[in-house]
Parts: structure tokens; C-alpha cells; sequence
């Protein structure tokens, strides 16, 4: 029996960016060169079995609800295939933390979908893409993988908890206070932790196909010397939802607290996240907006975007 392939989807980012000089690792343009060309690039790869699809090309920063839709789908179709073991996706670094927790919200695989991206692009004097990929690819044919995970500098991250933790250096992500999930080493899998399990959003995917339009999802930020004017600037604009960035343990300027009352009673479903990088928010006797538990803001945008698809 011949062994399984990995289905390796292109999306662009930084991973797939070029510049005028191998010199210059900031004045790059995105998503510039397709995945199957970077993968024929790196000896490491050659004579796997492999697959690859372009589903975007862009620089995850203008990561789209339609991209993901798309992304999603496709993940879904290669996935259900008994002759395919995983799922590697090139991706930007901007948005990628957003991206894992929402197909692992929206699919919960129980086959290996990996993320992995570049700090440097592929034009760089010495990328860190490739080895990015090669790691990614021996993720998704390890035995007993599952769920969807990134993959950068040799660490493997689950959707959860992943998050961007610096703008430039290449071990850029972080798990926080949960940890890793496990490492890379030479092509060999060494776990720490479970791979990440669980069911995903009763009805997300088939919706996600029906919907014509998505909820309308913003992030506000609690601060020193904050106002509710912003709140109700977009309450006024039209939104289902709102998720605020709010300070410690989720607490909330009183402005901003009375401002997303008023929101709430309007018929806006509110949730409160933390700003902080660590630790979750826990509940209160004094709460009196619901709160997304460890989610970040981000994750807890998309969480209730998914709850309000129609």
C-alpha cells in the first residue's frame, strides 16, 4: 500500500513573500510566489508524497471571511479522503492564531491540520520558511495527530492557545501559561501535551455554505480615560455582536460598562475578554456581562460570530 499523501494549501503570507534584496526582511510584498513552487524548492521535500492547492494569495492581514470559508471546505474535502493523513497550510503570521482556532472550531479534526508560516520571506538571505514547511510536513504524517495546530520555529502550538508574540523575531509565537503542545526535532515529534480534541460548533460548516452574509462582529478596548462613545458609534452603525478588550480580570471603564449596557438592552450580544496575554478571566459575583473565559479577544470575536451565524 502506497503511504498516504499530505494536501499542502497555499494562502500566501509572508512564507510566500519576495523583495528586491536577500538583505531585506521588512520591505517585502506578500503572497507573491505559489505553493507548489516553494515546495519544489526544498530538497527535504522532494519524493513525498504531496499535494498541493492554492486557495488564496494574500497577505494574511486582509484575511477574509470568504477565505475562510473557502479554506474550510477545502480542509473538509481532503480531509474526509482515507487516502490523505493531513492538512499543511501556508499562511501569514497576522492573522494565523485567528485562523487555527476557527477551523479548529469549525472542524475539530480528527486528522492533522497544521499551520505554519515564515518571519522572514522566501527571498530572504536565510528563510526560515522552508524549514517551517518541512516541520509542518512532519507534524501532519505523524501517527496519532489530530486537531488543527501551528507550527513555527520547531514548536508545535494547539489552536487554542496559540498567539503572535513578537513582530519580528522567528519564534514569534507563543502558547502562554498552557504551553506548547510539543516540538519538532529532526523531523521526529516530541509531545508534551495532548493534541487538541474536542467537537466543533453544532452546524458551523454547513451554515458557513448557506450564509449569505456574516454577523457583523466588532472588538472594542477598555482603557484609562475611556469613553462610550466608540461603543455607541457602532451600535449605531449596526453590529450583532461586541466583543470588548477589557483590563484584568475583565473589568470594564465604568463608561464603557454603561455604554455596553445600553448595547446589550439595544439587543447586541456582549462579551468581555481580557487584554491580558496570560491566564483567563474569571467570573464574579459583580459580573454583569458574560465573559469569554481564556479565549483573547480575537478568538472570542470569532467564537461569537460562530454562535450568531444565522
Amino acid at each position: 500500500m502506497s503511504p498516504r499523501k499530505i494536501v499542502v494549501l497555499g494562502t500566501g503570507g509572508t512564507l510566500a513573500g519576495s523583495a528586491a534584496s536577500a538583505e531585506d526582511n521588512l520591505g517585502y510584498r506578500a503572497g507573491q510566489i505559489g505553493i507548489a513552487e516553494l515546495l519544489a524548492r526544498i530538497p527535504g521535500l522532494q519524493g513525498l508524497p504531496l499535494e498541493t492547492e492554492q486557495v488564496a494569495q494574500i497577505d494574511s492581514k486582509d484575511m477574509t471571511f470568504e477565505i475562510w470559508r473557502a479554506l474550510s471546505l477545502r480542509c473538509a474535502h481532503w480531509l474526509a479522503r482515507a487516502d490523505v493523513a493531513g492538512v499543511v497550510i501556508g499562511h501569514g503570521t497576522d492573522t494565523l492564531e485567528e485562523t487555527a482556532f476557527f477551523l479548529q472550531s469549525v472542524l475539530a479534526p480528527t486528522k492533522p491540520v497544521v499551520l505554519t508560516c515564515a518571519m522572514r520571506p522566501a527571498t530572504a538571505l536565510v528563510p526560515d520558511g522552508p524549514q517551517n514547511l518541512v516541520d509542518a510536513v512532519a507534524v501532519a504524517a505523524t501517527e496519532g495527530a489530530c486537531g488543527v495546530v501551528a507550527v513555527c520555529a520547531g514548536t508545535i502550538h494547539g489552536a487554542l492557545d496559540v498567539a503572535k508574540q513578537h513582530p519580528y523575531r522567528l519564534d514569534a509565537f507563543t502558547s502562554g501559561d498552557a504551553g506548547p503542545l510539543g516540538y519538532v526535532e529532526e523531523r521526529s515529534v516530541r509531545l508534551v501535551r495532548p493534541w487538541p480534541v474536542g467537537a466543533p460548533v453544532p452546524g458551523a460548516l454547513e451554515k458557513m455554505q448557506l450564509a449569505v452574509r456574516w454577523p457583523r462582529v466588532e472588538i472594542v478596548m477598555s482603557h484609562a480615560g475611556a469613553s462610550g462613545r466608540a461603543v455607541d458609534a457602532i451600535v449605531a452603525l449596526g453590529v450583532e455582536g461586541l466583543v470588548v478588550a477589557a483590563t484584568g480580570n475583565g473589568t470594564l471603564h465604568r463608561d464603557v460598562e454603561a455604554a455596553l449596557l445600553r448595547a446589550r438592552d439595544a439587543g447586541v450580544r456582549i462579551v468581555r475578554a481580557s487584554r491580558c496575554a496570560q491566564g483567563r478571566v474569571q467570573p464574579t459575583a459583580h459580573d454583569t456581562l458574560p465573559h469569554a473565559g481564556g479565549l483573547s479577544p480575537v478568538k472570542a470575536r470569532i467564537a461569537l460570530l460562530l454562535e450568531l451565524l444565522p
